[in-house]
This record gives structure tokens, C-alpha cells and sequence, in this order.
């Protein structure tokens, strides 16, 4: 992992942009929230930039205070697999500050670069230890990784790589925003990013989408994808699951 700058370096970024935002620390007061922050060492990254190593001997959770980073790993021929999107106000790392392990994937910035607090692995151990509502909410997140990885074996053991591209697209479209029976999906996903989640290709992460559309389930607008019935694609990859 790169190593983050000193408390000194940081500080004025740390007064400035608290972990006020994020989730997992709102149970906390103000003042709790203050304290934690002057445990944590600041860094921004540029975009592209790694946090995190797969494999390294580090145990610092990674809490994004700005941007978006991803978490990745590559397969023994160098292609790209990706795991998950991390926004603003979550947190990443928590595995091996809780278990001690090296980290099971790498972490890098995406978009403009990002903002990260870096709590060492026995403050945060303290912290949850100390607050059981924080305990809950971290054992709720491993269980949420725990259910999203389930998922995404059971598809790459069961589904073809269109269906897979149709799961990907579903679950994006439940993370966006809704509109009556539509999903909108912004910002739009970029053909590579996909077909590193379901392993695929770009090629045919485009023609899948590209027959959504010609099927009317699917409408690109310049700053988003609208899924234009949920429900139906969400019939359309339970159908598949089923018949699995």
C-alpha cells in the first residue's frame, strides 16, 4: 500500500473534511467522531492511484471520505477483475484490520481521485469493541461481502456470460434512482468495467446491451443508462437463475 501522509501533512485536509459522512460512524457523537479522526492519516489520491496492495502486510481500514475507489485483483495473465465500487462515506479494509491477514485484493482510485482517512487496525479494533451498534453495523457489511460473493460464484458457475451481463446490469440498476418502473443508472458504465465483473469480454458486454435496447429495455441518454422496466429484467435473470 502507499503509505499515507503524515498526521502533519494531512492535518489541514483533516479539519477541513471530517468523517462526519461516513455511514458506519454516525452513531458516534461529534466529539467521538473528532477523535477518531486524529487517530487517522490522510492521503489524497489521484485517479487510477492505489490504496492498497493485494497482498501486503498492512491493516489501516481505508475510510473514503471523497470519491469513489475500486476494489480489484488480476488473474495469473494480467486481466483485470473487479469486485466493487466503494463511494463516498464507506469504508474499505476492514477484513484484515479484523483478522490480521494480508489484503485479499487491491484498491484503487477511480474518477477524480479520492480522499482517505486511515485508521489503524487497533483503534478501529477499540472502536467497535467499544460501541455495539458499530460491531452490528460491520458484521452486517461481512455479511452483505459474504451474500455478494455467494451471488457472483453461483453465476459464474451457472450462467452464460449474457446472463451474467444482465445480473451485473440489474444490480446496478438497483443501486440507481427510480422513476416510476424505470432505473436510471449514472454515471454510465463503462463496457470494460462490466465485463471485469462477470468475466467477459467488452465485445460482448456491448452486444448484450446493444439487444436490450433493440428490445426496449434498455435507452442510453448522455449521461445515463435507463433500465425501462425493473421488474422485467429482473424476471429475465430470475428466470435464468431458475433454470440453472
Amino acid at each position: 500500500m502507499t503509505k499515507p501522509d503524515s498526521p502533519a501533512d494531512g492535518l489541514a485536509e483533516a479539519s477541513a473534511a471530517s468523517l462526519d459522512r461516513i455511514e458506519l460512524l454516525r452513531p458516534l457523537s461529534a466529539d467521538q467522531r473528532a477523535a477518531v479522526a486524529r487517530q487517522c492519516r490522510w492521503r489524497r489520491f489521484a485517479p487510477d492511484e492505489q490504496l492498497i496492495d493485494h497482498w501486503a502486510d498492512t491493516r489501516d481500514v481505508a475510510f473514503v471520505v471523497e470519491g469513489r475507489v475500486r476494489v480489484l485483483s488480476h488473474s495469473a495473465g494480467g486481466r483485470e477483475i473487479s469486485f466493487n465500487d466503494i463511494e463516498a462515506g464507506e469504508l474499505v479494509g476492514e477484513m484484515s484490520a479484523l483478522d490480521g491477514r494480508p489484503r485479499s485484493a487491491s484498491v484503487v482510485a477511480l474518477g477524480e481521485g479520492a480522499l482517505v482517512a486511515f485508521l489503524p487496525a487497533k483503534p478501529f479494533q477499540a472502536l467497535v469493541t467499544a460501541h455495539p451498534e458499530l460491531a452490528m453495523a460491520t458484521m452486517l457489511r461481512l455479511c452483505d461481502k459474504l451474500r455478494g460473493a455467494t451471488d457472483r460464484i453461483m453465476e459464474l458457475s451457472t450462467l452464460g456470460a449474457n446472463n451474467r451481463v444482465h445480473a451485473e446490469l440489474l444490480r446496478l440498476a438497483k443501486r440507481g434512482s427510480r422513476q416510476g418502473a424505470s432505473a436510471i443508472i449514472a454515471p454510465i458504465p463503462v463496457h470494460s468495467d462490466i465485463a471485469a465483473r462477470v468475466s467477459t469480454t467488452r465485445e460482448t458486454v456491448a452486444r448484450v446491451l446493444s439487444d436490450l435496447a433493440r428490445d426496449g429495455m434498455l435507452e442510453r441518454r448522455p449521461d445515463a443508462l435507463v433500465v425501462r422496466d425493473l421488474s422485467r429484467l429482473e424476471m429475465l435473470v430470475e428466470d435464468v437463475r431458475g433454470g440453472a
